[in-house]
């Protein structure tokens, strides 16, 4: 349960990242209230998962995901441009999170 909880709490970070780009300095109300639930929830779920799995590799998932998928939202609504070497470096990305999950 902790992993499903640890995974969910990776996309809300994508979720916060994104709203905290869209809020534009927290002067849009809409993206800053998106913004604050989705971080206090993904913090909830990234503490609770740490009571079963290790710190180091929790927040290393945790970031992992987050930071691919802000990416991947990034790019899929073209505020970011998609190049080779940034797939690559997304796939290594993903696979080191992989990892992590079948060495833990």
């Amino acid at each position: 349960m902790a992993w499903i909880i640890l995974i969910a709490s990776g996309v809300l970070e994508a979720v916060w990242a994104s709203a905290l780009a869209a809020s534009r300095g927290f002067r849009r109300v809409v993206p800053t209230v998106v913004f604050a639930v989705a971080l206090l929830v993904s913090m909830a779920g990234l503490a609770y998962a740490m009571t079963e799995i290790s710190t180091g590799t929790a927040y290393a998932v945790w970031v992992g995901i987050g930071a691919t998928l802000t990416v991947v939202w990034a790019i899929a609504t073209r505020r970011e441009r998609a190049s080779v070497a940034r797939i690559l470096l997304l796939l290594l990305l993903v696979a080191c999170v992989i990892g992590l999950k079948v060495v833990s």
